[in-house]
């Protein structure tokens, strides 16, 4: 095998309406696009896999284009889960290290978290991170790293993204049958988040939410770290449905009026403009004939996807109160995904969330197509910028911990 493989990282992000296996590799400490493969999602239904054999089928197209482009053998792979089994915990927990002033070492700092995250969860869920928020130190709070500090009590407030078990095995399966091996699950809001957000965005209070095709992810952040994470059950194809059956035009053709035509502010839709619709082909015809076309006004499209999206940001701000954090959002909201396109929604999000919005598109990789700089490639670029943020964060532990070890054989001597 070329010694260049050695570099690569691969994800992939399965959703709803496409599959996207996106290729990077780690050239002098830069990290350099590679290649991708997109497919139409199969086999998934509201986020989730329904049919294995299908969408294993088209993963293992997207990671064959994605093997061109890269021009290199794809073995392992980083996957997202997403979908409405993801679900965050806050914890706290702590260890007590005597009466005697200790230095912080990395292994108390994981006795800390492992304390933290001895919490009851159900037999059919699994942990996907565990993300601290910040240490208290003989009751010191707001450390981030207290290794090197001295204290006699370290507790950490903790928060698990958790997933259902059955589900996060079903996407292991459904890669594996595509040929690919996993070697790592990624919360996809957390992702989109590593590719969209600021720092200070961050440290004031913010909220991603990832608006895909069948679901939206939401990931809180506060005082630089995670506060909360949820998975809403509204996604941008229940936009389109609404407008096909509001419409009576197929959901090929609803898709398109709503990328075209779509707005979700009623107010902003001239009241005289009209639009042609049902000249397409109706999805499920017998006769495979076109039906007649007709003129409709443009506002009809509005009035029908307005009410959708006040749903979504009404849920959406019941989340954030349910969970403490809809007062922490002193940067406003984050939309990104391909669900964040449609026009009006800022305006619906800064309406009822009452703080700013702007759409989220991603940092762009080195030599990365300009296509992918787009909200709704979020989630997989995300994937490999936290992948090689948790793979660097490894190395300077193990580089850490071999120093040490080198150190006390030296001092035996």
């Amino acid at each position: 095998m070329n010694p260049r493989q050695d570099n690569l990282i691969t994800v992939v992000d399965a959703g709803s309406s496409k599959i996207c296996v996106l290729v990077a590799e780690l050239q002098d400490g830069v990290l350099r696009y590679r290649g991708h493969g997109i497919e139409r999602a199969q086999g998934m239904r509201k986020g989730l896999i329904a049919e294995l054999g299908p969408a294993a089928e088209a993963i293992n197209r997207a990671a064959l284009t994605a093997e061109r482009m890269a021009r290199g053998d794809i073995e392992n792979v980083v996957v997202g889960i997403g979908g409405t089994h993801v679900r965050g915990v806050n914890s706290r927990g702590g260890i007590s290290m005597g009466s005697r002033m200790r230095e912080i070492t990395r292994e108390e700092v994981r006795a800390a978290v492992d304390r933290a995250r001895s919490v009851a969860l159900p037999t059919d869920r699994e942990v996907l991170h565990l993300l601290p928020q910040e240490f208290i130190l003989d009751d010191q709070a707001g450390i981030h790293d207290p290794i090197g500090m001295v204290g006699n009590k370290l507790e950490v407030n903790l928060h698990l993204s958790t997933c259902s078990s059955g589900m996060a095995q079903s996407v292991v399966t459904c890669a594996n049958r595509g040929g690919l091996e996993v070697s790592d699950m990624i919360y996809e809001g957390l992702a989109s988040a590593e590719s969209v957000l600021t720092a200070d965005e961050r440290e004031l209070g913010v909220c991603l939410a990832d608006i895909g095709a069948s679901t939206t992810e939401l990931a809180v952040y506060f005082e630089g770290s995670i506060a909360h994470t949820a998975v809403l059950p509204i996604g941008g194809d229940h936009f389109t449905n609404d407008l096909a059956v509001g419409l009576h035009v197929s959901v090929d053709e609803a898709e398109e009026l709503k990328r075209i035509y779509g707005n979700c502010v009623v107010t902003a839709v001239p009241q005289v403009s009209e639009i042609e619709i049902g000249s397409k082909l109706t999805t499920g015809s017998l006769s495979g004939e076109s039906q007649p076309s007709r003129m409709v006004r443009q506002r009809l499209l509005a009035e029908i996807l307005e009410p959708r999206a006040r749903e979504l940001f009404t849920m959406l701000r019941d989340n954030l109160r349910q969970g403490g954090v809809l007062e922490a959002l002193g940067a406003g909201c984050v939309l990104t995904g391909g669900g964040a396109k449609l026009a009006g929604l800022l305006d619906n999000a800064e309406s009822l969330l009452r703080v700013p919005a702007r759409v989220g598109s991603p940092v762009p990789l080195s030599r990365m197509p300009s296509e992918l700089a787009q909200p709704e490639f979020a989630a997989a670029v995300g994937m490999l910028l936290y992948t090689h943020r948790t793979q660097v964060r490894r190395a300077n532990e193990e580089q850490g911990l071999r120093a040490k070890l080198k150190a006390i054989f030296a001092g035996s001597y």
